[in-house]
């Protein structure tokens, strides 16, 4: 069973929903914007994508553009931004038992 973090109003977003559901995969979707990851969730979810946390920021959002470009933090402050305001959190992201893809390009689901 596969876990797609999604927003469903995100073109490729729905496009790596797409193609989980071309392919087959058992999945579940989470609408994370909706559904918010705990600081918990979150760390476990970037030590199965192999990612730093600033490198899973969507930085062309104009939060992060007006209140967050240039600012050197921490991971643990990373993540706290993250999930007190999820819409900079790249997407989609699907998520099996022991690794998560970034799925953009969709391809990437394919690793799993």
């Amino acid at each position: 069973m596969y876990t797609i973090y999604h927003n469903p109003r995100c073109k490729k977003s729905r496009a790596g929903l797409q193609h989980v559901i071309e392919k087959g995969m058992e999945h579940q979707v989470r609408e994370y914007l909706k559904d918010p990851l705990s600081e918990e969730e979150l760390t476990t979810l970037l030590m199965k994508l192999h990612k730093k946390p600033v490198e899973m920021i969507r930085t062309q959002e104009e939060y992060f553009r007006k209140e967050l470009k240039g600012l050197n933090m921490n991971d643990m402050e990373w993540i706290k931004v993250m999930i007190e305001n999820p819409k900079l959190i790249q997407r989609p992201i699907v998520e099996g038992k022991y690794k998560a893809v970034l799925g953009d390009p969709v391809e990437n689901i394919d690793e799993l």
